[in-house]
């Protein structure tokens, strides 16, 4: 890496080859796969895989696990999502000549993780529920949480106190590609990602960001989220909060 000139022209360009972003995209999700997954996923051999894991890694975009001989490679953190977010934004949520099946693509579209909280319609329809009901505020470079926003987490089963521990915001927009319209991530979203797969509200589609709403998890959120409609998008579309889109550092 250059010490000289802008550091976002060498970020643009790990991102931009095919197979590094290919892999970044696998990852979106905030599993971690191996180099071999990886591979497979971005079309290359595994000698090829092998080099362009490590100058992602030299660039900071990816971190790794490692356990007995496997090594897991993951998204260095929630920023890179938003970043590759923001590009799928700008490129028109396009992918590359390996095209999925449009099944998988309506699937993606219905409700998918970003990173670690949930995007598309499903993403859409709590942050436009929350807006809708007064539970955000806006705050420096983000969301708060109002008063009847904490009760309604504390109602969901979220721990509030675990969930905003550390530097990360608690809560902010992240813009959705495929929806044009911000969906909630921060601790808090993803703290309310896990609660809903350990519930069993939201299940994963094996090999895919797609998850699907179970009719319990539609059922709970619609009772303790007033004005939750994930499966009537129009009807949860709410005036926008003028909050900045940032991606936090």
């Amino acid at each position: 890496m250059s010490a000289n000139g802008p550091y976002l022209a060498e970020i643009a360009h790990l991102m931009g080859d095919p197979a590094r972003a290919n892999m970044l995209h696998a990852l979106m999700d905030g599993r971690a796969l191996t180099a071999k997954e990886l591979a497979f996923l971005a079309g290359v051999a595994p000698q090829t895989a092998s080099g362009h894991l490590a100058k992602l890694m030299q660039g900071g975009l990816l971190g790794v696990a490692v356990q007995g001989r496997h090594r897991y490679y993951r998204l260095a953190g929630p920023e890179v999502a938003t970043a590759l977010e923001g590009l799928m934004v700008l490129s028109g949520g396009q992918t590359n000549g390996r095209r999925l099946p449009s099944r998988v693509g309506a699937d993606l579209a219905r409700a998918r993780t970003c990173y670690d909280h949930f995007a598309g319609r499903l993403g859409i329809a709590i942050h436009d529920a929350l807006v809708a009901g007064g539970h955000l505020s806006v705050a420096e470079g983000g969301y708060g949480l109002t008063r009847s926003g904490v009760a309604l987490f504390a109602g969901l089963g979220i721990d509030l106190a675990a969930a905003s521990k550390g530097r990360r915001a608690a809560l902010r927009p992240c813009l959705d590609w495929s929806e044009r319209r911000p969906h909630l991530a921060g601790s808090l979203a993803a703290a309310l990602a896990c609660r809903c797969f350990e519930t069993g509200w939201v299940k994963r589609v094996k090999d895919s960001r797609a998850v699907i709403l179970t009719d319990d998890g539609r059922a709970a959120l619609e009772a303790g989220l007033p004005g939750f409609r994930c499966d009537e998008p129009e009807a949860a579309l709410t005036p926008p909060v003028r909050a900045p889109l940032t991606i936090s550092a």
